[in-house]
């Protein structure tokens, strides 16, 4: 996954959980595109202050994903929406059967992971 795209997400699902100070430095970080010094010199901390912060932040995030795993069962979740309405957008009466099978499967699969 790419760099921002996850710290993004693990920012979505588990920011909340950081300090307000921990959150306005990985904010602007992160989704504001701030360099460490332009925080730094807002922020009256070092450059290595504010790089050493966004290290701790995406540890934490990460340390919560590793123990609960939402984003991974976010992202699952989309792929098998994403695979309902491939399968869904096929269906005609030949197969009709066939593919209402496989839909459902999809769908307990999707209700069963929560």
């Amino acid at each position: 996954m790419e760099r921002i795209v996850e710290q993004t997400l693990l920012y979505d699902f588990y920011g909340e959980l950081l300090t307000e100070h921990q959150k306005h430095i990985y904010e602007a970080v992160v989704f504001d595109d701030m360099s460490y010094s332009e925080i730094a010199e807002e922020q009256g901390i070092s450059r290595q202050g504010v790089f050493d912060l966004i290290k701790r932040c995406d540890n934490i995030l990460k340390g919560y994903e590793d123990k609960l795993h939402l984003v991974e069962r976010f992202l699952s979740d989309r792929q098998k929406a994403a695979k309902i309405r491939e399968l869904a957008g096929k269906l005609d009466e030949a197969q009709e059967n066939e593919l209402v099978g496989a839909i459902i499967s999809l769908a307990e699969d999707i209700a069963a992971d929560h």
